[in-house]
């Protein structure tokens, strides 16, 4: 009987994985509330403390890579925050996050975004995002990104 309560212990500990998903969910939820109202906020510039500064970084958007790492994204970054004056992101309603480990989750949601070039220009763009969500000395960032952005109906590409 005691064997069998070991086993049940061990598988049981074995499922969870180690940690708790709920609370990965919750707090990679939180995250991406926070990198929403940053980039709001702060325009551009922002992404920067929310991609991860490690080899591994990538993003990509529509079918094509646009940053291959970490220092591409910062040059990135940079020439776009004197293009770009100021960004609205909004998550939509759908932000589902998947919990693969205590330090890693996946990260999906349609988004909105408005964009306004330092001319006065307005960009608006409508799709879905896809991530990586690390964890890394105490914080969570995107270790990679994807965006599509929607395609008109009747629309061909």
């Amino acid at each position: 009987m005691r064997t069998w309560a070991i086993v049940l212990a061990a598988a049981a500990g074995a499922g969870c994985g180690g940690y708790r998903a709920a609370e990965v969910a919750t707090s990679v939820r939180a995250f991406a509330g926070t990198v929403a109202h940053d980039i709001t906020q702060e325009g551009p510039a922002a992404w920067r403390k929310h991609f991860a500064d490690s080899p591994s970084f990538f993003m990509a958007a529509d079918g094509q890579m646009v940053f291959p790492n970490s220092a591409a994204a910062t040059a990135g970054i940079q020439d776009l925050s004197r293009t770009i004056k100021h960004i609205d992101l909004q998550w939509g309603g759908d932000l589902r996050v998947d919990p693969l480990a205590a330090d890693l989750a996946v990260v999906a949601t349609t988004y909105h975004e408005v964009m306004v070039s330092a001319e006065g220009r307005r960009v608006e763009s409508t799709g879905f995002f896809t991530g990586i969500a690390e964890q890394r000395d105490g914080r969570w960032q995107f270790r990679n990104a994807h965006w599509s952005e929607a395609v008109p109906p009747g629309a061909a590409r």
